[in-house]
């Protein structure tokens, strides 16, 4: 049983006596005790009880019934009418106050318990339900959708406030008023007018569509400032709700506005596109850098060799056999600049230009060949241990060849310090299951931990007059090719640079 605290309004004192006798036997406290109506409303505002048994007939102008509409608007206190009198004028009077009983004179005990307890109970149940509506409107009106519930007639229960603001209608003044007129959509690209949404689901059921999209109209001639003078494009989304008998009772729309997110698509897209822009830009940059970087050396090859071929044809009595052998290796020079030309422009669109077997260990002499001058203009000491068997890769000869004279020509550079005690290159190759290594290394001051990974990215360099190119397409061409490129620090100084490509498992 629920005890409670309750206020007696009776004005027969013997009568009260008795129920005051009566509700202590039962548990409960009694708050006080009157007999006009006057006094009544001042003591439930004072004791706040949790019910009130309210005689209908009181003394004094005020009766028990306009003192209980005063206590209920007050102070939502549960009452239970005492009386002896139960014609259809009074228990319509009464009803109005909505008690939560009624005791007809003369009563016992068992009766008044049975009513007290369903009074409590059912005042407990509208307390909880309340505070289960508040809470459901302030969430409804926190909420930047808007909410508008219609009942099963299609007419305006709630709209929450982001509904208020879209539609230009009050909340007031929508309620009562059918969907139709207070949200107004057409379609968005041939603003036909369309039918409201909740007449949609409340006649399709499970069948209606999940949403869509659509033109919201600002009101005509409402209070509110219109959104936007052809309306704003919104994501309507409505629900049937149904209750206990799995009738349809309403319809619930939510609804979104989508301006300020095409906004950000749009915005996003514009990015997007100066992106890709601003991509292509410095891709073009860095293979303009590129060719600049690879073309160098054989370009120098040819200035030097046609300077040699300048001093033969000098002479009185020019050697022409000499001079035919220099042209011939400016005739090669040139072919590869032109290969190195095409070896960018495959890299570029990541695809091989001539792809075939190629032999690893001669390709590493005809390059060693290559850079010859520069080895000695270096002072560089070079050792091989070529022990890859069969020495054999499939790729590009040329991107190949690129990526081992640009390994080396960084291990020259690497080593072009003055108090350097020893220039030593060093150049292995080996075979594994299915892949086959190459090594190039070098005695110089060694790359800095930070610069493991930097210096395989585009234009870095810690050279002063370097473009930071070399490192970057040899990476490229190892990558094309399915292998790795990585460097580590020397076992005894310096830095290795070690590049992994994948082996045919038949070989050649």
């Amino acid at each position: 049983m629920i005890a409670a605290r309750i206020l007696i309004v009776e004005d027969d004192r013997i009568v009260a006596r008795d129920i005051q006798h009566q509700l202590s036997r039962m548990g409960h406290v009694v708050v006080g005790m009157s007999a006009s109506g006057e006094e009544a409303v001042r003591l439930a505002g004072s004791q706040q009880p949790d019910l009130v048994l309210m005689d209908i007939r009181l003394e004094g102008e005020m009766d028990g019934i306009e003192a209980a509409r005063l206590i209920r608007d007050a102070h939502r206190i549960p009452i239970v009418f005492l009386t002896a009198y139960a014609n259809d004028e009074v228990v319509h009077r009464a009803s109005l106050t909505e008690p939560f009983g009624y005791l007809l004179k003369p009563f016992e005990e068992p009766q008044m318990r049975t009513v007290i307890q369903m009074a409590l109970y059912k005042h407990a149940s509208d307390t909880r339900l309340r505070l289960s509506e508040r809470r459901y409107a302030a969430t409804l009106a926190s909420i930047r959708d808007g909410v508008i519930l219609c009942n099963r007639d299609g007419r305006v229960d709630f709209m929450n406030r982001a509904a208020e603001t879209m539609t230009g209608w009050t909340a007031a003044k929508a309620a009562g008023q059918p969907l139709s007129i207070v949200f107004v959509v057409v379609d968005e690209e041939t603003l036909e007018p369309l039918e409201d949404f909740s007449a949609v689901v409340l006649r399709s059921g499970d069948f209606a569509p999940p949403e869509r999209q659509s033109r919201l109209l600002p009101r005509v001639g409402g209070d509110a400032e219109p959104p936007m003078p052809a309306g704003i494009v919104v994501e309507e989304r409505c629900s049937a709700i149904i209750d206990d008998r799995g009738e349809v009772v309403g319809s619930i729309l939510v609804f979104r506005d989508l301006t300020q997110r095409r906004r950000i698509a749009e915005a996003l897209r514009a990015a997007q596109a100066d992106l890709a822009h601003i991509g292509r830009l410095t891709m073009m940059g860095e293979l303009a850098a590129a060719v600049a970087h690879e073309v160098n050396q054989p370009l120098m090859a040819i200035v030097t060799n046609a300077g040699t071929c300048l001093q033969h044809l000098s002479q009185r009595q020019p050697d022409l056999d000499k001079t035919r052998i220099v042209v011939e290796r400016i005739v090669r020079d040139a072919q590869r600049a032109g290969d190195v030309v095409r070896s960018i422009r495959a890299l570029a669109r990541r695809t091989p230009v001539d792809p075939g077997w190629v032999d690893v260990n001669a390709l590493i002499a005809d390059t060693l060949e290559l850079v010859r001058a520069e080895l000695r203009r270096a002072r560089v000491t070079v050792e091989t241990d070529l022990r890859a068997e069969p020495p054999w890769v499939h790729g590009d000869r040329v991107q190949l060849q690129q990526l081992v004279l640009n390994l080396v020509m960084n291990a020259i550079e690497a080593m072009s310090a003055e108090n350097l005690a020893e220039r030593r290159l060093r150049i292995v190759t080996a075979r594994d299951e299915g892949s086959m290594r190459l090594q190039v290394g070098d005695s110089g001051p060694g790359i800095a931990e930070a610069d493991v990974d930097a210096i395989f990215c585009a234009l870095y360099t810690t050279k002063p007059d370097g473009l930071g190119m070399g490192l970057s397409i040899s990476r490229s061409i190892v990558e094309l090719h399915g292998g790795r490129l990585t460097a580590t620090p020397g076992a005894a100084g310096g830095s290795v640079f070690e590049v992994v490509l994948p082996v045919s498992p038949g070989g050649k």
